[in-house]
């Protein structure tokens, strides 16, 4: 078994972070949760390649921190944490009812976990004083975000990239009222087409 092997050779522990984690047996989910080995869930990519569906109620019940991840994009077309929060929400519930992995965690799995698993948990991932300001400034003001009983599952469920106004990171405001503020995008957009065309043309 993988996670078996890993634990053999010492490559689980607090500073590892182990993807996917799909097929893990009780063995393996034990030995993740006495190392305090890390796992990025990553639900799309697991829908995209059919890979399965990981028991993150059961990993989160033994106390595994768990984040969320897109994978690459060959994997995931869409590197969209907004979709990651509300398709991992959406499966659990599928396959072990309506209450299952509720939005206040998801949300956790998508900040604070997340900053856990790279151990900046005290740096990143929560507004606190003291912590870097790394901060996503929502307009929920749209058709699709409206109205919003509870905020937390209005971002879960409801919102989207379009709703992203301003991102900071440490402070310095890279992305204003929608537009990007530190590289021109036409520009990198037009340079992807190019490399994507010259891609194909090599490997055709």
């Amino acid at each position: 078994r993988n996670i078996e092997y890993l634990h053999d050779v010492g490559l689980a522990a607090p500073h590892v972070v182990l993807a996917h984690c799909v097929w893990l047996d009780e063995a393996e989910m034990e030995i993740l949760a006495t190392t305090g080995t890390h796992v990025a869930h990553c639900p799309s990519s697991n829908l995209k390649l059919a890979s399965g569906f990981a028991r993150v109620p059961e990993m989160l019940e033994r106390g595994i921190s768990i984040s969320l991840g897109a994978d690459g994009a060959p994997c995931n077309n869409r590197l969209d944490m907004f979709t990651e929060m509300r398709t991992a929400a959406l499966i659990q519930k599928a396959l072990h009812g309506s209450r299952t992995l509720p939005a206040l965690m998801v949300l956790r799995m998508s900040t604070i976990h997340g900053a856990k698993a790279l151990g900046l948990e005290n740096v990143i991932g929560s507004i606190e004083i003291g912590k870097q300001a790394d901060l996503i400034l929502l307009n929920l003001n749209s058709l699709h975000t409206t109205p919003q009983p509870e905020p937390i599952s209005t971002v879960v469920y409801a919102a989207e990239t379009s709703n992203v106004e301003t991102v900071l990171i440490n402070g310095r405001v890279i992305l204003r009222e929608g537009e990007l503020l530190t590289m021109p995008e036409g520009l990198i957009l037009s340079a992807a087409q190019q490399q994507a065309a010259s891609l194909a043309k090599a490997i055709s």
